[in-house]
């Protein structure tokens, strides 16, 4: 999934070429190119999507929307590093057919063989 999430704009930097500020999703602190929305500033919140801030939304909508992608359990995925989805994908069931080729029956059963 590839959700756009709130966060909150702790700082801004700028090269003289990107703008870019630390963002905190609710205790996560990332990176953000914030080209894409001049106006925002240091305390204002914005919808990041793909390491993009795409537009500023008022706290209250933050919020709410952070506590409902908690209770969906999809912010922690969304906001995992790098190493914890390689760990978490190294600890799924693996398909012996990922191209689909197999029927989940006999996937379940241990006897998929390629179509």
């Amino acid at each position: 999934m590839c959700l756009a999430i709130p966060g909150r704009v702790e700082e801004i930097t700028s090269d003289g070429v990107v703008r870019m500020g630390r963002v905190n999703f609710g205790g996560v602190v990332k990176r953000v190119c914030l080209d894409y929305v001049p106006e925002i500033a240091v305390g204002d919140y914005a919808i990041v999507h793909v390491g993009f801030a795409i537009s500023k939304i008022d706290e209250q909508t933050a919020q709410e929307t952070l506590d409902t992608f908690r209770a969906m359990g999809v912010l922690e995925e969304e906001l995992a590093s790098e190493e914890e989805i390689l760990e978490r994908a190294a600890k799924s069931p693996q398909s012996p057919c990922p191209d689909g080729s197999c029927s989940p029956a006999d996937t379940a059963e241990g006897t998929a063989k390629p179509a």
